[in-house]
């Protein structure tokens, strides 16, 4: 089998973890907080940067087999475990609903901490490794 084919057949088992963990946690979080905010969502992408910047540095150095490993961990389970098309869906629906204020909150809370959590990963990665 070529090295293309292996690496989609790890994205697809990695997709259906990461919807199968996006599906359980979003469950989750509407039964225990309720619905006035999208809390699954956030905490998806949120789980997502700090694991994708982790990942990222914890990658480094592996040599062949980061390539499965990335395609298994950020490709398939980060990319189906977060949600980019979902939180445009859901700040479309906040607008709709006359709540920008909300969508404004929300867009800044996902881009602001999910960039320091991608940073914060990477970090985390780093102070771990192994020289």
């Amino acid at each position: 089998m070529s090295l293309w084919w292996q690496q989609l057949l790890l994205v697809a088992a990695g997709g259906a973890l990461g919807a199968v963990g996006r599906f359980w946690l979003g469950g989750l979080l509407l039964r225990h907080i309720g619905t006035g905010f999208p809390w699954g969502t956030l905490a998806v992408n949120l789980i997502g940067s700090f694991a994708a910047g982790y990942i990222a540095i914890w990658l480094e150095g592996r040599g062949p087999s980061a390539l499965y490993w990335r395609a298994f961990l950020i490709v398939g389970v980060l990319g189906a475990l977060t949600t980019y098309s979902a939180l445009m869906l859901e700040c479309l629906l906040f607008a709709k609903s006359g709540r920008g204020g909300l969508l404004l909150g929300y867009l800044a809370i996902t881009l602001v901490a999910g960039l320091a959590l991608v940073w914060l990963g990477a970090r985390t990665a780093e102070a771990f490794r192994v020289s």
